[in-house]
């Protein structure tokens, strides 16, 4: 796990996606997944967390309209609204579970953090109860 340090800012920005998807595997049997091996849907809450060192000109860790960009285009543009099983190519063989999605969420986000600030953490919720951390 990523360490907390002194001297860096811990920045989140939260965004909310729905979609839909099934817990599925060929080789699994559908009631190890239960209900959930039908199709269903959740208003995720994905929470992205960066952390650097405050900018002394800009006194930001990281410019938060380019971070909300780069949300838009690496997480809502391909889970927004979509059927993760058919809509989402990395899904074809890896189970949708809320473990993988989080996974997932960070390698689109891997490497596009802007402003000297990176990427410490994404957390998933997927509902009210259930919430994965993920520190790559």
């Amino acid at each position: 796990m990523n360490q907390i340090e002194k001297g860096f800012v811990y920045l989140r920005r939260r965004m909310v996606f729905s979609a839909a998807h099934r817990m599925f595997h060929p080789e699994v049997d559908d009631a190890v997944f239960g209900k959930c091996a039908n199709l269903h849907g959740h208003n995720y809450v994905v929470e992205v967390v960066v952390r650097g060192r405050v900018h002394p000109q800009t006194g930001f860790v990281v410019d938060l309209k380019k971070l909300k960009d780069i949300m838009e285009e690496k997480i809502m543009s391909q889970l927004d609204h979509k059927n993760i099983d058919t809509d989402v190519p990395y899904f074809k063989n890896i189970v949708q579970s809320a473990e993988n999605i989080c996974i997932f969420i960070w390698q689109q986000l891997e490497g596009h953090i802007p402003d000297g600030a990176e990427l410490f953490c994404v957390r998933l919720h997927e509902t009210e109860n259930n919430l994965v951390e993920y520190y790559g």
